[in-house]
């Protein structure tokens, strides 16, 4: 089962939406999307939306309008394709695009500074639709993890790669192209699309989180339970020497 994402722009939900003649924009239901900025699934409302007259005029393809995001008040950028126009209302495409992507979330703080620097700007490259830069960025990121872990990590992030690609049922020729940018010898990774990003998106991060966050938290709460453990047997008289001091 392969994946089909949309990269340069993202899609939503599809909402019935009309200019009408007196200017007024016409939304079916309420529309909401998850916001780039702040992170809040929060409803969009609008703010700058087109001419009924400028619509019939000069008649576009597509139409850009801006709404303001609920939850902090930055704007939001969305494209419409014109569906029909006649005298009374313009129909807009019921499917808005979102011109701004969603940015990944990761756990920086608990890698290397190096590595995190390079991570960032490898999910940038994948925000941005460049998935050929993602590509030579995952490949650059792997080598840098790489090389300030122990000796057995490479050998674990191949099989937990052919792992989580199992999981997500990915086909042979994927499957060869996500390992090959991971790990291939070539100077240069294959070139990749949309499709292969989607994957090699979920496996980089799977890998940085079980290689930093994860280790990390456990390392963390053993060192805690240990310490407790600990504390609570030095405080701990047993029986028979209670009965000698006693005596």
């Amino acid at each position: 089962m392969q994946p089909t994402l949309e990269y340069t722009e993202k899609k939503g939900p599809a909402v019935s939406i009309y200019v009408k003649k007196n200017n007024e924009f016409q939304q079916t239901e309420p529309l909401s999307r998850e916001c780039p900025h702040c992170g809040a699934h929060a409803q969009l409302l609008p703010v700058a939306t087109p001419s009924f007259d400028v619509l019939v005029q000069t008649p576009p393809k597509h139409v850009g309008l801006v709404f303001r995001c609920a939850a902090c008040n930055e704007p939001r950028f969305l494209r419409a394709a014109i569906r029909s126009i006649d005298a009374e209302r313009v129909e807009l495409a019921p499917n808005l695009v979102e011109v701004e992507r969603v940015r990944e979330r990761f756990q920086f703080g608990y890698l290397p500074e190096n590595v995190e620097r390079l991570l960032r700007e490898t999910f940038d490259c994948y925000t941005a639709g460049a998935y050929n830069a993602f590509a030579s960025m995952c490949r650059r990121t792997a080598r840098a993890a790489l090389a300030s872990l122990d000796a057995q990590t490479r050998r674990r992030w191949q099989d937990a790669t052919a792992e989580v690609l199992r999981i997500g049922e990915i086909d042979a020729a994927m499957a060869h192209a996500v390992d090959a940018v991971l790990f291939g010898e070539q100077d240069e990774p294959p070139e990749i699309g949309p499709d292969e990003s989607a994957v090699l998106i979920e496996v980089v991060k799977d890998l940085f989180y079980q290689s930093y966050v994860r280790t990390a938290k456990l390392r963390a709460a053993m060192k805690m339970r240990r310490f407790f453990a600990g504390q609570g047997t030095a405080k701990v008289t047993s029986i028979d020497r209670g009965r000698r001091e006693l005596a």
